[in-house]
């Protein structure tokens, strides 16, 4: 009895093994059909993606060919040697003449500048074969060569024979050609060079005179800082022109560098010891006239309210230096005081591998791209309308993200960052402004650019001999820089006011000064 339960239980077990092994198999028939479908279905896709990444390799291919053909066509448009001239009736039909030599053609059409302000010197060059008969062979063409030459700076010494003569129980003579300084063997030509030199091109002195002595005229140092020096002296009439020029103008932009003035002091063997001093500088937006201005190398507020007066009405741009903020109180009513976006922009580029310093900088960058977008064909009320339209939004964000890294726990006050967010912060409402007059820019590179100049002397000169030599340097800057804004020759500009300087005198008519100034002079 026993056994039999125990077959019947075998048996039991058995068919359920059994079932269990026939579903295990309907199983796997399913799971097969499965992968067969699915290996189906990524074979069919493998075959869009490789049809789609011909289409698209055929299609960059049109593509480039079309953009090959566009920019041919912008060459033959803006290109004037490939424009394509209508044939004349009278060529249509003439033989075909030989493609021209590289010659004869231009240098591959590239544009050669003509130089028409040069001297010019023709020459006939003829063979040079032995026994050539000139006058038996056929002329067949002339082609023009042009070759450039250098001559080093000519220095001329006129002397000049005074005759005397006695006349009705007088004597009488010629009168020698007159000379801006008294009594001196150097012409303005002589001295507007010597300026050109250290004041545009950055030489110190010592290499003013090397360079001469290279060219074949000697002179010691101390001749040409006196020439400087006594060149200085005429011009100082015109810097209280200058001053007033500057201030017409209703948009400023200020700024002040520094330098390095030998000075009294026990700190070296010759009685003289350096100091850092500062030159202050105003540029009129409009006149492009520069004003390099100097008081003992002195920065204290008090430099810039004597210069600016309170009834001054216009713009100023300058950096966050915290004299400047007093432009904006009450005691400059008619002041409108700008910004610059670089001085904060140039703090968070300095902070590297910082996202919240990265941030800013993408915003400030949104303003500058804006700017870039106004159509040149914009009136000032147009672009004044889309200032008010572009601005404010990314202005509010600019102030919200300040703000929120402000907050931060993480920012602190002393560190890089949290001094460029309280700089920024703090110039926030001049930063605003310059969406009140279409003429307003973002930054004050105008005056920065012009500090170049300073800078470059500064690194070659090295220092100034004194107080008064800042001076007449900063007033000579002023008339040079004038010159470059103004796309005037400045050895030219030098010489003519130089000699117009013989017969100016204290008691010369301002208006008269006013026309000497380079915005207003002419050759």
């Amino acid at each position: 009895m026993n056994s039999e339960r125990i077959i019947r239980l075998l048996e039991e077990q058995l068919r359920f093994s059994r079932e269990q092994n026939a579903q295990a198999a309907e199983r796997e028939k399913v799971l097969l059909e499965q992968n067969r479908a699915m290996a189906l279905q990524i074979e069919l896709l493998t075959e869009s993606v490789r049809s789609l990444e011909e289409a698209l390799l055929a299609k960059d291919a049109s593509a480039g060919k079309i953009r090959n053909t566009c920019r041919a066509l912008g060459k033959l448009i803006t290109n004037k040697s490939e424009k394509i001239a209508p044939v004349s009736p009278s060529l249509a039909d003439s033989p075909k003449t030989e493609s021209p030599s590289p010659k004869e053609r231009g240098n591959n059409n590239a544009r050669r500048k003509e130089h028409f302000e040069l001297e010019v010197q023709e020459h006939d060059i003829y063979p040079s074969l032995p026994d050539f008969p000139l006058e038996l062979a056929r002329f067949l063409k002339t082609v023009d060569s042009i070759r450039y030459e250098y001559i080093p700076p000519r220095y001329i010494k006129h002397v000049n024979h005074l005759h005397y003569y006695l006349y009705q129980g007088s004597i009488v003579y010629g009168k020698l050609p007159a000379t801006p300084l008294l009594n001196s063997s150097y012409d303005a030509s002589f001295i507007a060079g010597i300026l050109q030199l250290r004041y545009i091109y950055s030489m110190p002195v010592e290499r003013i005179v090397s360079f001469f002595t290279e060219s074949g005229f000697e002179m010691s140092k101390s001749t040409a800082h006196g020439l400087i020096k006594k060149a200085a002296q005429l011009f100082d009439i015109l810097e209280e022109t200058l001053k007033e020029a500057i201030l017409e103008d209703e948009y400023l932009h200020m700024d002040e560098t520094y330098y390095t003035v030998l000075e009294k002091g026990p700190k070296s063997t010759t009685g003289k010891s350096s100091c850092k001093v500062y030159m202050w500088a105003a540029l009129a937006s409009h006149t492009k006239l520069v004003h390099f201005f100097y008081q003992n190398g002195s920065r204290a507020r008090k430099v810039l309210t004597d210069y600016i007066s309170p009834h001054y009405r216009g713009a100023i741009q300058c950096d966050g230096f915290s004299d400047y903020k007093i432009l904006e109180t009450d005691e400059y009513p008619h002041v409108i005081r700008l910004a610059c976006f670089q001085h904060c922009k140039r703090k968070f580029l300095d902070i590297p591998a910082n996202r919240d310093a990265q941030r800013i900088i993408e915003i400030i960058n949104k303003l500058y791209r804006k700017e870039h977008e106004i159509p040149p064909e914009y009136t000032s009320e147009q672009i004044l309308e889309y200032r008010k339209e572009y601005a404010p939004p990314i202005l509010e964000e600019l102030k919200e993200n300040l703000l929120a890294i402000q907050a931060k726990k993480t920012t602190l006050p002393k560190s890089n960052l949290g001094k460029a967010v309280n700089y920024t912060l703090n110039e926030y409402p001049a930063l605003c402004n310059y969406i009140l007059n279409p003429e307003y820019e973002l930054d004050n590179n105008a005056i920065e650019r012009i500090n170049r100049h300073i800078s470059l002397s500064r690194r070659n000169s090295l220092f100034c001999g004194s107080h008064q030599g800042a001076k007449r340097a900063a007033l000579i800057y002023s008339l040079a820089c004038s010159c470059r804004l103004n796309g005037i020759n400045t050895f030219e500009y030098f010489k003519d006011i130089l000699n117009k300087f013989i017969i100016v005198n204290p008691n010369t008519n301002k208006k008269y000064l006013r026309e000497l100034l380079p915005d207003k002079w002419k050759r």
